[in-house]
């Protein structure tokens, strides 16, 4: 690698510099950056290490977590499918909505073409917020 007097010394990871303070300075000492509470890691981690001990109550609890989630995923899974399958047969069964025109687009083609996709994402956001709550929960009475 060829080194440019303007820049200093250059090391195969970029910029060395202890070419702009002098040949024999020391390099710098690393920092450690720490972005995390480590007593709130090892609390986590010594309540996932009891529940994988596998004794009644943990089982129980981790059951109880798994069908808070899945009925709220089914709630909403629901929500969605009577939303996309329930537009289509209210166009059928009542035409004249489907005449209806907004800003010069029909109505099916609004709300089926670009409404649903919020829609969709909004659904994934709550989906994502009611998991996640109930983890939390299921943190704070596993922690008590």
């Amino acid at each position: 690698m060829r080194s440019d007097p303007r820049f200093g010394r250059m090391s195969p990871e970029g910029f060395d510099i202890r070419g702009r303070l002098g040949e024999f300075t020391p390099r710098p000492r690393r920092k450690r950056v720490v972005l995390a509470d480590r007593r709130r890691t090892r609390q986590v981690a010594r309540t996932i290490m009891e529940l994988e001990e596998q004794n009644s109550v943990g089982e129980v609890l981790v059951t109880s977590l798994v069908k808070a989630q899945l009925r709220s995923a089914l709630m909403l899974t629901g929500v969605v499918v009577a939303v996309l399958f329930g537009l289509p047969v209210l166009f059928w069964a009542v035409p004249s909505i489907g005449d209806l025109a907004v800003l010069g687009v029909r109505l099916p083609w609004l709300l089926l073409g670009v409404l649903i996709y919020p829609f969709l994402v909004l659904i994934g956001y709550l989906c994502t917020r009611r998991a996640e709550r109930h983890e939390r929960d299921f943190l704070d009475m596993v922690e008590k």
